[in-house]
């Protein structure tokens, strides 16, 4: 059985129109002091159940929203539940960097279990540790083919190398560059420590010049680190950047940044719906719905679901 928090139902029928699945009838009601009251309408008795909420602003209503979910499926005695969090909250919280700091993305896991959670499922983690941090399984998808399949058709014949905006993003564009086949190169920055969200770039390993260059990073903000590092290719002699994200936050001056930055094309994948008001004429968005289709499917099925964590690409429901 599958069921929608209010954060992004579009995504939740898309992928319940791929399996022929209908949404179970729910009341989800936010009373006026906030809190927020969860009622399914139908019995969920032994059910292997699928709760998919994406976690876009503000993020812990909808997180809360997803929790109670859970824990009216447990006290309703649903056999097996998953949490489909296509893009997890508190993701970029995954290690302490001072002292006296929380590690939320491991707190988050423990409330998902807390409340009921069998298991989770999300695409394109900020850090491959947080799989870790659940004490069940994880099922860790990647975002990359879907990505990927769509750069290699509209881009394929020009002259690419694949960048990587700064240091902790080399391991996600080695794996394009795997994918694609093609040179690998890397943008050295440092955040200033006593201002958040600002970056400042440094220099540019690897040859540019004349050359198509992909950014890749698993998630778009406030846009401040992609568009430094177009400028800085920009500078550096490159024809084109097209910047490629599994996840569009897109929060404050996201908008403006990337509607400035000379950008060839901006790809994201619908893990989290589009900010309303956000108009970016460059931006295209593809839809992550076949990949969560596939993955729920086989973990019913108790199938294999190894194949969707690599960065191949696969076959499936399109849609």
């Amino acid at each position: 059985m599958l069921f929608s928090g209010r954060a992004y139902p579009e995504l939740a029928q898309r992928v319940s129109d791929l399996m022929d699945v209908e949404l179970v009838p729910s009341r989800l009601i936010t009373y006026a002091n906030s809190e927020i009251y969860v009622r399914f309408e139908e019995s969920v008795r032994g059910c292997d159940a699928f709760v998919i909420q994406s976690h876009p602003a503000p993020v812990n209503e909808w997180l809360m929203e997803q929790l109670i979910m859970v824990d009216a499926l447990k006290r309703a005695s649903a056999k097996r539940i998953t949490v489909v969090a296509p893009c997890f909250p508190y993701a970029r919280q995954d290690k302490k960097h001072l002292g006296r700091e929380p590690i939320s993305a491991r707190l988050v896991s423990d409330l998902f279990r807390t409340a009921g959670a069998d298991r989770i499922m999300s695409v394109d983690l900020h850090a491959a540790q947080i799989q870790g941090f659940f004490n069940g399984p994880l099922d860790h998808l990647s975002g990359l083919p879907v990505l990927a399949d769509y750069v290699e058709k509209k881009y394929g014949g020009d002259d690419m190398v694949v960048v990587s905006p700064d240091a902790g993003r080399v391991r996600l564009a080695d794996n394009w560059s795997d994918r694609l086949t093609v040179p690998l190169a890397i943008i050295h920055k440092r955040h200033d420590p006593t201002k958040a969200n600002q970056v400042k770039v440094h220099e540019v390993v690897g040859d540019v010049e004349g050359r198509t260059c992909l950014l890749v990073d698993d998630m778009i903000d406030t846009g401040g680190t992609i568009c430094q590092a177009a400028n800085a290719l920009l500078d550096r002699g490159a024809a084109k950047v097209i910047a490629c994200a599994t996840h569009p936050i897109l929060s404050g001056p996201a908008q403006e940044r990337l509607n400035e930055t000379p950008f060839e094309e901006i790809i994201f994948t619908s893990t989290l719906p589009i900010p309303e008001g956000i108009d970016i004429p460059k931006m295209t968005v593809l839809s992550i719905a076949p990949l969560l289709a596939r993955a729920i499917r086989e973990v019913f099925e108790d199938g294999s679901v190894t194949s969707l964590f690599t960065n191949k690409s696969h076959s499936g429901p399109q849609g």
